[in-house]
């Protein structure tokens, strides 16, 4: 039995694997019909420039979906050949007149152009095609159906071969069953291969689309760390006007009056010099406070493991540490980790409801990731001030990458992914 199993399985997976191409295939015509519709609606666009001038604005929307359209084929693409076909993140920044220069100087704009005819010939071609494929075994299996009903007999096989009696139904039924089987069996997985290599060649970024995106992202990420940078030293100048600096004015203050009257009233000078000793132990813990936030001590004291088992330990709420393999990072990779923690386990405490949080850090390949998961209410908005946004900002900064899954009614699970390739 166990034998049977184990045989049958990667048999079955075949079969599923075929029917999924077959489903491609077959989606291909109606995805060929909308291409031409989508290819008829932009000519049209682009004539209604010199018509109505409405064209400078009706082109672009048309192209900016067509990018839609071609990067779900992209997908689609990629799924079947089991790599990734890279989509196309970039939006459109400006007014319309910007449009038109991003548009027309995007090399992939004319790659998405110059798919669409193909793909409604080829991509049309090969779908009807596969219909064709499994329309034979259909037929063959409803040729031998239908014979038993009364209109049977008066029904044609194909032209010329009519289903007059039980020897033609089955005599053409189970050949055209077992042949048109085969042929689909064989053909369409090849035929899905094709469509999927000729979309990805189409389709697929050059290499100076992936050098221009990859300057789009450093630019973006590095103007957010600026933004974070610029916004952690506002902060660390409001915490020492605010508090360390009012408490040193008032033990200034203090240590004058004591001063001036430590002869006639050696009591109240005394008291003055005990309350300046408190406030100055206040502004030495605001002090130390303030330097843990730009790097924690403990970072350089214990190294990442202990610094994350310190924050667990120190959690609001119950959390626990699973610590996989780190290997030696570097200094500013180990911070910015130990921030995500940090400031994740606030995020639980002050806004999740959870019970219990678990953090997990390990190193996978190239790559650290740190991963923040509560069993709290979940739905977490980055615009409504939960901290996300600036655990983004600080992840990007390293070139990383961070996401959040927060379905309303929980888990939340943030996740940080930190290159640290040697």
């Amino acid at each position: 039995m166990i034998g049977m199993t184990t045989k049958g399985t990667p048999v079955r997976a075949h079969l599923g694997a075929v029917g999924r191409r077959a489903l491609v295939l077959v989606g291909l015509v109606p995805s060929a019909m909308i291409t031409l519709f989508a290819g008829i609606a932009l000519l049209i666009s682009a004539m209604m420039i010199v018509a109505a001038g409405i064209g400078l604005v009706l082109v672009p929307l048309a192209l900016v979906a067509l990018r839609g359209w071609t990067d779900l084929h992209r997908v689609l693409a990629g799924r079947l050949l089991g790599r990734e076909v890279p989509v196309r993140s970039r939006g459109l920044r400006g007014g319309v007149g910007s449009w038109w220069k991003q548009l027309l100087g995007d090399r992939a704009t004319y790659r998405d152009l110059l798919w669409m005819p193909l793909q409604v010939v080829v991509g049309g071609a090969l779908g009807l095609a596969a219909m064709l494929l499994l329309g034979i075994p259909v037929v063959s299996v409803a040729a031998m159906v239908l014979w038993w009903l009364p209109i049977g007999a008066e029904l044609q096989y194909l032209p010329g071969f009519a289903m007059g009696d039980p020897l033609s139904a089955y005599g053409l039924g189970i050949p055209g069953l077992l042949l048109g089987s085969l042929l689909a069996y064989k053909l369409i997985p090849p035929m899905a291969q094709a469509w999927a290599e000729l979309t990805a060649r189409l389709l697929h970024e050059s290499t100076v689309d992936a050098l221009e995106k990859r300057v789009d992202v450093l630019t973006e990420t590095r103007a957010d760390a600026l933004h974070a940078h610029n916004a952690e030293l506002r902060r660390i100048e409001r915490d020492l006007h605010d508090g360390t600096q009012a408490k040193l004015v008032s033990i200034s203050l203090r240590l004058g009056i004591a001063q001036q009257v430590v002869r006639e009233e050696p009591e109240t000078a005394l008291t003055l010099m005990s309350e300046a000793q408190q406030r100055t132990d206040s502004a030495m813990a605001e002090l130390r406070t303030i330097a843990r936030t730009i790097y924690p001590p403990i970072l350089a004291d214990r190294g990442l493991t202990g610094a994350l088992h310190s924050l667990v330990a120190d959690s609001g709420v119950p959390a626990h540490l699973e610590l996989g393999e780190v290997g030696a990072l570097p200094a500013a990779i180990e911070a910015a980790a130990y921030f995500v923690v940090a400031e994740s386990l606030a995020n639980v405490g002050k806004h999740s409801g959870a019970s219990f949080a678990l953090v997990s850090v390990g190193r996978i390949d190239d790559h650290l990731r740190v991963s923040i998961t509560d069993d709290g209410r979940g739905g977490i908005e980055e615009s409504r001030g939960s901290g996300v946004t600036g655990i983004r900002r600080r992840v990007a900064a390293l070139d990383g990458r961070t996401t959040v899954d927060s379905p309303v009614g929980g888990p939340t699970t943030v996740t940080a992914e930190f290159p640290c390739a040697p």
